[in-house]
Parts: C-alpha cells; sequence; structure tokens
C-alpha cells in the first residue's frame, strides 16, 4: 500500500513539474485582445506592434533557430511576409526560449541566422519569456494572428503538413488572412501547434 502512494505521489510530483514547464501561463484564446510589446530586435533596436502604423494586422510567430520543426517552416514564414507584409500584415517573429538551456538559440546566433537567411521581417527576443507566457505560446513555431486593433483571430499551426509544404492541403494561416481581408468570418480559428516545446528558464520554472 505505501508503494502504491509512493508511485501516486511521484505521478503527482511529476505532472505538476511538467504542467509548469509545458504551460506556464493559460494565455489567450480566439476573441482575446493581446497585449502589445516592446522587444529587442536583432537590429538592436526595439519594436513594438504599435510602431507598424500601417498594419491591417500582425502574423506573431514564436519560433527559434534550432528546432528542426522551426528550421522547416523558415522559408514558409519567409514567404508569408513577402506576400502578406505589402497587404498590411506583417510578420512578427519572437524567440522565446532561454539560451542557458538551448544555447543555439542566444541572441547573438538570432543575428547569425538572420544573416544567413536573409530574413527580412522582424526577429525579437523575449529574452524574460514574459510575452510567450502572456500569450501562452507552448511549441516553436506557434502562430498568433491578429488583426488591426490586435484581436486574436487565429492561433496554432500555419498549415497542416510541417514535412513538406508542397503537400500542405490546408494552409491555416493564409486562409484566416484572405477571410480577414474579405471581411469574412475566419473558418478555422485554431489548431494544434507542432513544434519543439518551449525552451522555459530552469531558474523560473524552479
Amino acid at each position: 500500500m505505501k508503494k502504491i502512494l509512493a508511485l501516486f505521489t511521484l505521478a503527482a510530483a511529476l505532472t505538476a513539474i511538467s504542467f509548469t514547464l509545458e504551460n506556464p501561463g493559460v494565455g489567450y484564446v480566439v476573441g482575446d485582445t493581446a497585449r502589445d510589446f516592446s522587444l529587442q530586435n536583432v537590429d538592436g533596436k526595439k519594436v513594438a506592434l504599435a510602431d507598424m502604423k500601417d498594419a491591417k494586422g500582425y502574423i506573431v510567430v514564436f519560433t527559434c533557430n534550432h528546432c528542426p520543426y522551426a528550421i522547416a517552416y523558415e522559408d514558409r514564414i519567409i514567404e508569408l511576409h513577402k506576400k502578406y507584409a505589402p497587404l498590411g500584415y506583417p510578420v512578427v517573429a519572437i524567440n522565446p526560449n532561454d539560451k542557458d538551456v538551448q544555447p543555439a538559440d542566444s541572441f547573438e546566433n538570432m543575428k547569425k541566422r538572420v544573416k544567413e537567411k536573409n530574413i527580412p521581417y522582424a526577429y525579437l527576443y523575449d529574452q524574460t519569456q514574459e510575452i510567450a507566457k502572456t500569450y501562452g505560446a507552448t511549441r516553436t513555431p506557434h502562430v498568433y494572428l491578429l488583426d488591426k486593433d490586435r484581436v486574436v483571430r487565429y492561433i496554432g499551426a500555419i498549415d497542416d503538413n510541417s514535412e513538406d509544404a508542397s503537400a500542405a492541403k490546408e494552409k491555416y494561416v493564409e486562409n484566416a488572412i484572405d477571410a480577414l481581408r474579405a471581411g469574412q468570418e475566419v473558418a478555422v480559428k485554431q489548431t494544434k501547434a507542432i513544434g519543439c516545446g518551449i525552451k522555459w528558464s530552469r531558474a523560473k520554472s524552479e
């Protein structure tokens, strides 16, 4: 009996630890108004959504340097920006990972990645992880599509095929933006984000 109780206690403790690491906050749901932020871009300047005066919406993507899923989606994120930024929907990428947990995601390596890939959008560093926790991001990549008033209109994956862009049948983010531009309701408002778990600070999780 004591062994069984010990196992239940251990399981509960592990569950609590897992919840702390993977779910630091509830975050936003579709229909919420997202907060603005001011985070450091790779060029050293602070960037806020309010700075983008001509924006009609924002493709906020929590992503990083090292995750295979983030790398697989990188070209697609670039194409989203090239296609929709001229229409008023720029990509705003945010790296939420703790550099002490994953050194590949340091600010210096962010700058290197931007040069390597010629990334055209803002790539911001959420050093305190406050914004990721506030939004409720858990994966890289994890998308939050906001309208011009920062109301969350879609949350989740970019499309339905993380391995092969050409094989994607449902382009969730594109479909959502096209619906907003047409003044229509977004049909698919939320999907499961597919990617690596965010690397939360060990010090803040203890």
